[in-house]
């Protein structure tokens, strides 16, 4: 397909990506129930990404002098979410994790040579990524500073030693974002770097994908290891030291792009839902007018309008620059939890058709659920909330 050579206008690249999400990605999804590798794949990313090129809508929140679109935090909402609606819509334009967030670090903190060697290739989707930061315990998990992978100093370099897993998109993946020590003890809260590492290089095994519950995440969620991996000094991402400060970049903005992305799917289930009770009638009318049904309509309206609000107000914070911390806690947490509750009803709406493979709300939900997991646990956040709160209540 020929590449698309200008940019499409603001105003119409929300109705392009619902077309393009309707008209070429949802009858895949619908097709293969949400499942990538039955769906084809890596083979079917690179197709379904030309289309989105062609249409000049891969990538809308890359950097422009890379041949992405430019999109900031506030105008990715609507796009993201309409990319939302279908499970593969992510992948199709390019804004799936793990490669969304590694695009969006990439462009803050690498050097003009890694743009080049490693941010090019992934805004123009013609390798993927990941980044590998969990491991087993002992541990880093929700507690990013028990890392226990070390990259010491060798001639030249650095060399990586550790384990790593639910590693997402690992298998297949063009390069590795490691987390990995290089000074201090697991517990301090320093001493972490962030190392470049193509896939290809010695040392770098992908041992097996961990089985999980969903089935739309390209790559799998992957156990890895590295073995005396060798990293040159020119592929040091940052500074030396400052690796968990450089993962504020990156996980601040990535958990707003899921929220927005999983929007896009809980929305689509409760459009289904209401179309459902609309048609069906029993007890001398239709489902959609009895009090019971209306209440759970009503709710999901609410916890879809209040995830909305919360998330535009964290990336107009991200916009301008702030941290945002707390404004990205709070909305990943209500976030992941009200969509949950939104896909919940439409099952119950839809009743046996809800939990089979008639319609797409079982697997929405069998795909959202571990969201109130990935990116952060719920109960992790709300103790940092918790911690917030009482240190501005201390004056501290």
């Amino acid at each position: 397909m020929p590449e698309h050579t200008g940019p499409v206008p603001r105003a119409h690249l929300v109705t392009g990506v619902e077309e393009f999400i309707a008209e070429h990605v949802l009858p895949v999804d619908d097709e293969h129930d949400g499942d990538v590798e039955a769906a084809g794949g890596e083979s079917l990313r690179i197709r379904l990404q030309a289309g989105a090129r062609e249409r000049g809508l891969l990538s809308p929140h890359g950097p422009t002098d890379l041949g992405g679109l430019g999109l900031g935090m506030v105008d990715r909402v609507p796009v993201f979410e309409a990319a939302g609606r279908s499970l593969f819509g992510a992948m199709a334009l390019n804004i799936n994790a793990p490669d969304e967030g590694n695009i969006h670090l990439l462009d803050h903190v690498a050097t003009a040579v890694q743009r080049e060697q490693y941010l090019r290739p992934l805004v123009r989707g013609e390798v993927r990524s990941a980044f590998a930061m969990t491991e087993p315990a002992p541990g880093a998990g929700s507690d990013p500073s028990l890392l226990t992978t070390t990259a010491t100093r060798v001639s030249g370099g650095w060399s990586i030693n550790g384990r790593k897993w639910f590693i997402t998109g690992a298998d297949g993946a063009g390069f590795f974002i490691v987390m990995a020590r290089t000074s201090g003890e697991p517990g301090e809260a320093g001493g972490a770097t962030m190392l470049l590492a193509p896939a290809d290089r010695d040392g770098i095994r992908v041992v097996r994908h961990i089985g999980t519950m969903d089935r739309s995440m390209l790559g799998g969620h992957c156990e890895v290891t590295f073995t005396d991996v060798f990293v040159p000094d020119a592929d040091v991402l940052g500074a030396v030291d400052e690796g968990f400060r450089y993962a504020q970049v990156r996980l601040g903005p990535a958990r707003m792009t899921h929220v927005m992305r999983w929007t896009g799917a809980a929305q689509r289930a409760h459009d289904v839902a209401i179309e459902h009770v609309a048609a069906r009638r029993a007890f001398d009318g239709r489902l959609a007018d009895l009090g019971m049904v209306q209440q759970q309509i009503a709710d999901s309206e609410i916890d879809l309008a209040a995830t909305r609000a919360l998330l535009l107000e964290a990336c107009r914070e991200l916009d301008e620059g702030g941290r945002a911390s707390g404004s990205t806690s709070i909305t990943k947490t209500f976030a992941a939890e009200a969509l949950n509750r939104v896909v919940d009803r439409a099952v119950q709406l839809c009743g046996a058709l809800g939990v089979s493979d008639e319609l797409p709300v079982a697997r929405i939900a069998r795909e959202l659920r571990p969201f109130r997991i990935y990116d952060g646990p719920s109960e992790v956040h709300r103790w940092a909330i918790a911690r917030r709160a009482v240190r501005r209540g201390a004056g501290s």
